[in-house]
């Protein structure tokens, strides 16, 4: 059985039409022909995502004191639903460790979320005792030329992280990554390079450090995110080989 978490579990989905967005959590849009606010959770510019007259789908949500009804949990592009609920990919990758469908990661019996260790908090720990791991997740939406890149915004949190997780990796505990890739299709993932050189130089650290990157494909339909293949991950798009990337 395939690995699938719904798109989300507060409500019937809604579509609606983009208007605008005046800021990083907040978009504004056309809804039974009224224009209203709806939480936005992806901090990305999504600048090739959200245009005037784009399909959205939203879900409601349902926690008290909140200032908006709706969730931004998905646009459409093209024929293709990509997913901005940036937990989403978490929920996945919770199901996927519990359904064993990640090989790498099979050994482990326990699972703890948010864990801190010193100024640094991590996704998830894996494990107990003196063999465990910690395992970091990333959403990743924007596919180019047939190649995932991330990030799609500069993240001084994001290279923070891994900057830690090569620091923890050398010391001799067992740390990885998981980038999930909520399209239907890429080749490779790479880190973008023009939109943030120091994570993409913090990755490669990282990666030399000891810190094991993945990458899934997570193709998303208005039913869910759905766990697909494995896809190979490199430190630059120069660095692919030409018999794997076609673009």
């Amino acid at each position: 059985m395939p690995v699938r978490v719904p798109l989300t579990t507060t409500g019937p989905i809604t579509e609606a039409t983009f208007v605008s967005r005046p800021n990083q959590f907040i978009v504004e849009v056309r809804l039974n022909g009224r224009t209203i606010r709806a939480h936005m959770a992806d901090r990305g510019r999504l600048i090739d995502l959200l245009n005037p007259g784009i399909r959205l789908l939203l879900a409601p949500r349902d926690e008290v004191g909140r200032k908006t009804s709706f969730q931004v949990v998905g646009v459409y592009h093209g024929d293709e639903v990509v997913s901005l609920d940036t937990q989403l990919p978490h929920r996945l990758v919770v199901a996927g460790l519990a359904a064993g469908a990640f090989p790498q990661f099979v050994r482990y019996l326990r699972m703890q979320r948010d864990v801190t260790i010193g100024a640094h908090r991590f996704d998830f720990r894996l494990g107990e005792g003196l063999h465990t791991c910690l395992l970091e997740v990333k959403s990743v939406t924007r596919v180019s030329s047939g190649l995932a890149r991330f990030p799609d915004v500069p993240t001084e949190r994001g290279r923070v992280q891994f900057e830690a997780l090569a620091q923890i990796a050398r010391s001799g505990q067992r740390c990885a990554a998981v980038f999930i890739i909520q399209r239907h299709a890429a080749e490779a993932l790479v880190p973008d390079e023009e939109v943030d050189p120091a994570f993409a130089r913090t990755l490669r650290t990282a990666i030399t450090s000891g810190v094991e990157i993945y990458a899934y494909l997570a193709p998303l339909t208005p039913e869910g995110l759905t766990l697909g293949a494995p896809v190979p991950v490199f430190t630059s798009p120069q660095a692919i080989p030409q018999a794997i990337w076609h673009a």
